[in-house]
C-alpha cells in the first residue's frame, strides 16, 4: 500500500540533518559553488599527470563543434593517422561531411524502409514510436561508418570541407525529420491501403529525391572525382589526379574495415560475454554491414586495447563522456568529485546497475592513444577527443582506469589481436548475433 510523506517524517530527517558532522560548511560550499565545485577532489589533478609510458603520437585533435558527430571523427582519425605519418601530412583531415552526407541520406531510406516493415503495427506500438521519435540523427556507430566507407569511399576535407549545417546541425536535423516523418506516415498508409510494393517503392524513390536536394543544399553536393593537391611538412608538391573517393581511400587510408570488430563490456544479466549482439533497428544502409558487438570482461577489453596500442595503432571507443569529468580540464576520473563526502550519502552502483536503471550509457566517442602501465597493469589512458584544441591538454583528456572500468562501453580492436577462442566467439556469433531492443544502452550512440 503506497504511503505519503507525513510531517513526522519530515520532523526526522530535519533531526538527522543536525547530526551530520560539517553540514553547515557543505551547505554553504555547494549553495556558492554548485555541487561539482564543492565536492571537487584537487589530487585528482596530479594523479593524472599527462605523461604515458605507452604513447602514439597523434597531431591536432579535431573539432565536430555543435553536432553529434563523435562517433564519425573519431573513426576518421583512426584512419588519418597513418596517412599523415606516412605522407608528413602534420595537420591533415578526413572530410567528416562527406561521411556525413551519405549518412544522413542512407539513414533516411533505412527509416523508409523500417517504416514500411512495420506498417502493420499501430502508430502506438513502442517500436513505431520509437523509429518515428527521431527519424535520422547526428549519432552513429563504428559499423555504420566502415559502411558508409566501403560504398561511397572517403574524400580529404580540403576536398568536401565542413558547411554551417554540419558544423552547427540542429536546423539541418529538424528540417529532415519533419519532411521524414511525413512522408513516413504516407508509406504507412500506401501499405495499409493495400498499394503495391513497387507503388510504394516508386513513392520512396521520390521522396528520397527531396531528401538528396535537401542534403546537397546544405552540405554541398558530393565528389565524385578530385585531384588530391598537396604539400607536405617539408613543403614538397604533390598533385594526384582524377581519384575517385573509393580509389583514395584504397590508395591512401586502406584501414582493414573488414577485420577491426567491436568490442563491448555490458556486464548485464541478459548480455552474457563472449557472445555476439546487434540493436534492432541500428543502422544506416539496407543491404550494407550490420552494427555488432563482441561482449567481454572489461579486463580482456582492456588486454586487447594495450597489445593494439603497442604495435602503434590506436583504438577507437565509445563512453559515458558526462560521468565524472571536467570538460575544461581534460580529466575523466571517478574520484574527480566527491559527492559522497559532501552529502555523506552512498552513491555506489555497479556498472550493471547504472546500465539496468539508465544511469549511465554511451554518448561519446573517442579514440585512445596511449596508456600509463605500472607494476604490469594500466593507471591511465590518454585519450584524443574531438572538441578541438582548447579543452584539456591541447585537445586530449586523461582518463583513470577506474574510469575506464565504470563508464567505458566499446572498443574497436583489430581481429589480429584476439586470442583464438575469441576470434571463434566472434565467428560463431556474427552472422546470427543475439538482437538486443532498439533502446538498449548498446545503441545509445547512435541516437545522439
Amino acid at each position: 500500500m503506497a504511503k505519503e510523506i507525513s510531517q513526522a517524517d519530515i520532523a526526522n530527517y530535519e533531526k538527522d540533518l543536525a547530526k551530520h558532522p560539517a553540514v553547515n560548511v557543505a551547505s554553504h560550499a555547494a549553495q556558492t559553488n554548485g555541487i561539482y565545485k564543492a565536492s571537487e577532489n584537487l589530487e585528482t589533478k596530479i594523479d593524472l599527470d599527462p605523461t604515458f609510458s605507452i604513447e602514439i603520437e597523434t597531431g591536432k585533435p579535431a573539432d565536430q563543434k555543435q553536432s553529434g558527430r563523435c562517433w564519425m571523427f573519431s573513426a576518421l582519425n583512426t584512419m588519418r593517422h597513418p596517412l599523415q605519418k606516412e605522407y608528413k601530412l602534420k595537420d591533415f583531415e578526413l572530410s567528416q561531411n562527406y561521411t556525413n552526407f551519405w549518412d544522413k541520406f542512407e539513414k533516411s531510406n533505412w527509416f523508409f524502409e523500417n517504416v514500411i516493415s512495420s506498417a502493420d503495427k499501430p502508430l502506438g506500438d513502442r517500436k513505431v514510436a520509437f523509429l518515428f521519435a527521431t527519424p535520422q540523427q547526428d549519432g552513429g556507430q563504428w559499423d555504420m561508418l566502415c559502411g558508409i566507407i566501403e560504398k561511397y569511399g572517403i574524400v580529404p576535407k580540403s576536398i568536401y570541407p565542413e558547411t554551417a549545417n554540419a558544423t552547427n546541425s540542429s536546423a539541418l536535423n529538424d528540417t529532415l525529420n519533419a519532411l521524414l516523418r511525413k512522408d513516413g506516415l504516407e508509406l504507412r498508409d500506401m501499405v495499409n491501403n493495400g498499394k503495391s510494393e513497387d507503388e510504394v517503392q516508386a513513392r520512396k524513390n521520390e521522396m528520397l529525391n527531396d531528401v538528396y536536394r535537401i542534403l546537397a543544399i546544405s552540405l554541398g553536393v558530393p565528389p565524385k572525382k578530385f585531384n588530391f593537391e598537396y604539400r607536405d611538412d617539408d613543403k614538397n608538391y604533390h598533385i594526384d589526379k582524377d581519384l575517385t573517393p573509393k580509389e583514395f581511400y584504397k590508395k591512401y587510408v586502406d584501414l582493414d574495415l573488414e577485420n577491426h570488430i567491436s568490442t563491448i563490456n555490458a556486464p548485464t544479466e541478459d548480455k552474457p560475454f563472449h557472445k555476439v549482439f546487434s540493436v534492432e533497428y541500428l543502422g544506416n544502409i539496407e543491404g550494407g554491414r550490420q552494427v555488432r558487438h563482441l561482449n567481454l570482461p572489461v579486463d580482456e577489453m582492456k588486454d586487447l586495447i594495450i597489445k593494439q596500442l603497442k604495435d602503434g595503432e590506436v583504438v577507437w571507443f565509445g563512453s559515458n563522456v558526462v560521468k565524472d569529468s571536467d570538460r575544461q580540464a581534460g580529466l575523466l576520473d571517478t574520484n574527480l568529485y566527491r559527492r559522497d563526502q559532501l552529502f555523506d550519502t552512498d552513491f555506489t552502483m555497479t556498472k550493471a546497475q547504472m546500465l539496468d536503471s539508465g544511469e549511465s550509457m554511451m554518448d561519446h566517442a573517442m579514440v585512445i592513444t596511449g596508456v600509463d602501465i605500472v607494476d604490469g597493469k594500466p593507471t591511465k589512458w590518454k585519450i584524443e577527443n574531438s572538441w578541438g584544441v582548447k579543452p584539456g591538454f591541447k585537445g586530449y583528456f586523461v582518463m583513470s582506469d577506474s574510469w575506464f572500468d565504470n563508464f567505458v562501453y566499446q572498443a574497436v580492436i583489430n581481429k589480429k589481436y584476439l586470442p583464438e577462442d575469441l576470434k571463434k566467439a566472434y565467428e560463431e556469433g556474427k552472422d546470427n548475433p543475439i538482437e538486443l531492443l532498439p533502446w538498449d544502452p548498446m545503441g545509445a550512440l547512435a541516437h545522439d
